[in-house]
């Protein structure tokens, strides 16, 4: 410390310092990838005060839940005025596999009014999980091989060997399969019409665990309203991220981010973290995201950290750390 220099004014010199080699270092790992990726956080409906917590936090924007249009549009408004942007709505699982036609027909109600509340919150997309299975043998996580059938996607092995054990869960899977494709078909007039993507999302419901049946079933509705919203953390239990992003392409709409610590003693063969705090390889997953083409939103889905050390998790990510 030179003696013309009083405490607070090195304490305040070495942050500004810190600060300046910090964005240094920013911009030059954003000068390293070519596309863009913006940071969101997960909130159904919030209060002015969140947002602006948001927005203090290095946030550019966050996931709306299922609302009526007329709260999605006051909500739009807000977000708006503090420069946040509500870039889609997670709607979650759907019933599009049941035997119960009033299910089916409930979840199709749902589903539209994710889409309402998506186009006046000015989102471009809703997440939507068809459906899910479960009950009865399935092969561990690390244990699938799965053959399928190009033309209609319905699963024909899902290990080597010895298939039998594991029947019922291969009817099942194309039940689920059939179902989802006849009823999310239903939803395209309306996603087309109001600009909104259905971005389908197959989050631990035990159906298409492997990058290309799951390619298959998005590219199997031929159309640019149907899309997949890739979770970096939910697939790790099955095969690298990196994998699934370059399988799925273009395809891949929005993405989630949270952490996975794999663990094959465990029965889901690991547990949630937050994120850095698992075995996924960030900067090879930033690397893929990158090489194809992926501009777009990377919302946490996680909670138990401040905002702030979210973000700063976050712009790592970004950077490719």
């Amino acid at each position: 410390m030179t003696p013309n220099l009083t405490r607070r004014d090195f304490v305040k010199t070495s942050a500004t310092a810190s600060l300046g080699l910090w964005t240094a270092c920013q911009g030059d790992a954003r000068a390293a990838f070519k596309t863009k990726l913006h940071k969101a956080m997960i909130r159904k409906k919030p209060t002015e005060k969140e947002m602006q917590e948001l927005k203090d936090a290095g946030f550019e924007g966050f996931e709306g839940g299922i609302v009526t249009v007329e709260e999605a549009a006051e909500c739009r408004k807000t977000a708006e005025k503090l420069g946040l942007r509500v870039h889609s709505v997670l709607r979650g699982w759907a019933e599009f596999n049941s035997d119960d036609p009033a299910k089916i027909e409930s979840s199709l109600k749902v589903t539209e009014d994710a889409l309402r509340a998506a186009h006046a919150f000015g989102a471009d997309a809703v997440l939507v999980v068809p459906c899910k299975i479960g009950g009865m043998a399935m092969p561990k996580p690390w244990e699938f091989e799965i053959e399928f059938d190009k033309k209609n996607g319905h699963v024909k092995k899902v290990v080597g060997g010895d298939n039998a054990p594991y029947s019922d869960y291969i009817a099942a899977h194309n039940k689920a399969i059939d179902g989802s494709v006849a009823n999310v078909r239903k939803l395209i007039p309306l996603a087309k019409k109001l600009k909104v993507v259905i971005a389908i999302e197959n989050v631990w419901n035990n159906l298409w665990v492997k990058p290309a049946i799951f390619k298959h079933f998005v590219a199997s509705f031929h159309d640019e309203w149907v899309k997949a919203y890739f979770d970096i953390g939910n697939h790790m239990k099955y095969q690298k991220p990196e994998d699934w992003i370059r399988t799925l392409g273009p395809l891949m709409v929005k993405g989630h981010i949270k952490d996975f610590k794999v663990d094959r003693a465990l029965p889901n063969g690991g547990k949630f973290v937050h994120p850095r705090d698992g075995d996924i390889n960030w900067p090879e997953v930033r690397k893929a995201l990158d090489e194809v083409g992926y501009n777009g939103w990377l919302s946490i889905e996680d909670g138990g950290l401040p905002l702030e050390e979210f973000s700063k998790r976050l712009d790592l990510i970004i950077a490719g750390k």
